[in-house]
Formats: C-alpha cells, structure tokens, sequence
C-alpha cells in the first residue's frame, strides 16, 4: 500500500474563491485517516483532490514519492467509496463487484478469485447473485466498499460511506469498517465523516479542517485530551468542553485562575510569571466535572436534566450563548432546579489565551 504526502495544498474557484490553503500533510502506510471538520470546511473537495477528481490549484500530491497533480484518476492506484451506494441495478452483487476488473481484461479465474476474497471478507456470499435492490443499505454500502477491494488499489478514500443509513446500521457498519481494517493493516485509508464517533472510533489519526486549513492533527486520544485551540477543545466531544472566562491569579507549575462567576480553577498547565493577570478561557468536559460543597470552578442553577440511564446532562441557567453543561455518573433527575457546585481535577482543566491552548506555547 502507499504514502500520501501533501505540500502547501490548495484549492481556488474561479481564481477568486478560495476553499482551501497550506495544507501539508504526511499520510503512512497502513493508516486510516480521517478528515472532519465543519459543513463547508472542504473535508470532500480534498479527497477528490487526492483521487484526482478535483484540479490541485497550488502545491504538490506525491503517491509513492512521485507526483500525481496531472495523473489522471484512473492511474492512480486510488479506489473511492462515495456517500452513494452508486451500484448499477441491472447487475447482481457479482458483477457489481467485478466489473472494473472486466474493464480492465483481468482473467476469468483472477476475477473470481479477487471477488471471493472481497465477498467473504465483507460476509457478502449469501448475496452474490442478488440484485441491488434485494438488499438492505447496509449490504449495498458492503458491495460498494467490495467492488473497490477487488482492485486491490494504493489507497482507499471514503466520502462519508454511512451518512445514508439508519442509525442502526451506522453502527453495525462502522464495526465492520473497522474489522475490515483489521484484516487489511497495510492498507492505506483516507474517510471523510460528520459523525465524531466515527472518527473516534476508526481513525488513526485526526485531520481537523476549519478556516481553509488544518486546525489540527493528531491521534484521537490526543484531540479530546490535549486540543491546541477553543475550535478544535469545542469540535471534538460531544456534548462540547464547557469555556468559562477567568484571569490568572498564580503562576508555576500549578496555575490557579480566579474565575469571573466567582470560584477557583487550578490546573496542571503550568505558566510563567508574566502570564500573571492574564484573562483566560477555563475549559472543563461536561464529563470531568464533579460535584463538589467546597472549592468550585462552577455554580449555577440547573435548569434541565437528561437523565440518559448511565449519565445525567445536567443545563445549567446562563446568560452567555455558550451553555454551561455538566455530565454526572447515574441518575440525577433531583438536582433540576437545584443551585450545583461543580469542580474538577487540575489535570482536567484546559486553559486558553486568544484561542490558543497555554499548553502548546
């Protein structure tokens, strides 16, 4: 399977609209990648960039070390699974799959075998003398993704494969997904998705895009854990990390923060004693708050409760357009109306200056 390695990327409409700028990535052999970012941030224009669908405006796109901007798409070596199954109807799932091995004179025997390989790998054996229409969305998506296994290709791109199916089958699928890496460690992945779960849960690595560029990129563990901005602290997660406006008060290793709603924030983020007074986001995961009758980050009213069986949202009364929402462990339908103190573990509290993370200065 290949390298991908993008220099100083970029993609202009018209000479005027610019979508996308700078973008310089290194994608390793094996690994899946998923971009995501928000609506119009140019996640799909830069997969079809890399399957050669769409014109590179700037920059270079190297494929194995060699440079594929003027290669047709048909050369190379790229498969592209799209948010449409795009199966042709009159074919069974068979000849779906094989089709673009018959195009392109590949022997009888290789055929068969290639889509045997495919055809027991995604569990479609039962199917394959059925047409398109026999099948549920997930079995189509399964063909889909098949038909572009049996071309055995450098690299697979996926442009939002799940965005058609029931929330059900997304999850049945999205396993799938990822046992089928599984199978296939060598091979090179490149998905597009919304869904953060999907990212969280296949992605190697994270390429957040916002603002033309990248935000971003790193394991999903480091994104939740470690976001170097407010854009990328608030984009991943779900529900979003609380932002709470305070202002330095001690620096060193420890610093602490008196906040503007009243109460203490210390975190494990050290500082240096010119950042002294200086005003600052607290950012805090609804899930690392914790009830608390002594020092507190946070007090407010509740003012909803959503009980969810194994946690309790709890939205707290606030006059700024940020929600400040905590996530307590287990049933908590009694704090409604309530006045809650919350609090947190200095190496849970995330602090931000213009934006930008005091973590990674």
């Amino acid at each position: 399977m290949a390298t991908l390695k993008l220099t100083d990327v970029g993609k202009t409409y018209g000479g005027t609209v610019e979508v996308l700028k700078d973008i310089n990535l290194d994608i390793d052999k094996g690994e899946l990648i998923v971009f995501v970012g928000p609506s119009g941030c140019g996640k799909s224009t830069l997969l079809r960039m890399i399957a050669g669908l769409e014109k590179i405006s700037s920059g270079s796109l190297e494929i194995d070390g060699q440079l594929v901007n003027d290669v047709p798409p048909a050369q190379r070596g790229i498969a592209m699974v799209f948010q449409s199954y795009a199966l042709y109807p009159h074919m069974t799932v068979r000849d779906n799959m094989s089709f673009a091995l018959k195009i392109a004179k590949k022997s009888k025997d290789e055929i068969d075998a290639s889509v045997a390989k495919a055809a027991k790998m995604l569990q479609l054996d039962p199917y394959l003398d059925r047409l398109p229409k026999a099948l549920s969305g997930g079995q189509r998506q399964r063909v889909a993704i098949g038909r572009s296994i049996v071309r055995d290709p450098k690299v697979y791109l996926f442009d939002e494969p799940l965005s058609n199916l029931d929330a059900a089958l997304r999850v049945a699928t999205r396993i799938e997904i990822a046992q089928l890496k599984e199978q296939m460690p060598d091979s090179t992945m490149i998905y597009v998705t919304h869904d953060q779960v999907e990212a969280m849960t296949l992605a190697s690595r994270i390429v957040v895009l916002a603002n033309k560029g990248i935000a971003q990129v790193g394991t999903p563990l480091e994104l939740y854990e470690t976001p170097n901005s407010e854009f990328v602290a608030q984009f991943i997660g779900s529900p979003a990390m609380n932002l709470l406006p305070g202002e330095i008060v001690e620096t060193g290793d420890r610093t602490t923060v008196k906040m503007t709603g009243g109460g203490t924030a210390v975190s494990a983020i050290g500082t240096r004693p010119e950042d002294k007074g200086k005003t600052v986001n607290v950012g805090v995961r609804p899930e690392d708050f914790v009830e608390t009758e002594g020092e507190h980050i946070y007090e407010g009213r509740v003012d909803i409760t959503e009980a969810l069986g194994e946690v309790t949202l709890l939205y707290f009364e606030t006059k700024s357009d940020e929600p400040v929402i905590g996530k307590l462990p287990g049933v908590h339908a009694d704090l409604r109306g309530r006045q809650v103190k919350l609090g947190a573990k200095p190496e849970k509290v995330h602090l931000f200056h213009d934006g930008r993370s005091m973590l990674y200065r």
